[in-house]
């Protein structure tokens, strides 16, 4: 697969260059499947998950003028036919994931079969929104309200070699300040970069390259 691991979603010019630099042809020439699983644990989540697939969040994905855009439920699938939506997926050239809970999306990724898949996908492009790329790295650490568990470390998919915690410096994620993420990053046994809303990790072929008109940060472990 080619990733392209973002904070907000298509923030800025250069975000969307690296994803159509990465489809290999226009977005109104591309066909993409929406993935909202991972806001589902939240009050918000229905209301959230119809405004990520129509286009109304403020994470620009859906709405980019795809020639054809569809949603792939992953709790729906252990109860459909793998090879009807297996066929669907190897169809699409881009899987544009959503943010949320990235325990919760990395337990349906395995469980639905998806994540089994992701290896043979070597031209599909997949697009995710902070928990949606958090949970590609071999491991990843998450913030949560729980004053007895603040920052819980979690297996990830390993599909890249790295970690990312996203929203960095922003006024409404006070948790990842980049003193705070510093210190959530000792705490992961793998590279991780912190990213900002302007900031994306475009990954092809092995390359890593990080496209910002923001900031960021690598920490090594």
């Amino acid at each position: 697969m080619k990733f392209l691991l973002t904070s907000a979603g298509i923030k800025n010019p250069s975000i969307h260059a690296a994803l159509v630099d990465l489809l290999g042809k226009p977005i109104a020439e591309a066909s993409a499947l929406c993935i909202p699983t991972a806001i589902y644990p939240f009050s918000v989540g229905p209301s959230m998950a119809y405004r990520f697939i129509n286009g109304t969040t403020a994470n620009p994905m859906c709405e980019l003028g795809w020639k054809s855009l569809g949603v792939l439920e992953l709790t729906a699938l252990p109860s459909i036919s793998k090879e009807v939506w297996t066929a669907a997926v190897q169809e699409t050239d881009a899987l544009l994931v959503f943010g949320g809970d990235v325990v919760y999306l990395s337990r349906w990724l395995q469980e639905s079969g998806l994540s089994d898949l992701m290896p043979s996908l070597h031209e599909t492009v997949y697009v995710g929104i902070s928990a949606g790329s958090m949970v590609t790295a071999p491991v990843f650490g998450e913030t949560y309200d729980d004053p007895e568990t603040p920052f819980v470390i979690n297996q990830g998919l390993g599909l890249v070699d790295f970690a990312l915690l996203p929203h960095l410096d922003h006024e409404r994620h006070p948790e990842s300040s980049m003193a705070k993420v510093e210190r959530m990053a000792a705490e992961v046994p793998v590279p991780t970069y912190g990213i900002d809303d302007q900031t994306a990790i475009k990954v092809q072929d092995g390359i890593v390259e990080v496209v910002s008109e923001g900031h960021w940060k690598l920490f090594t472990p």
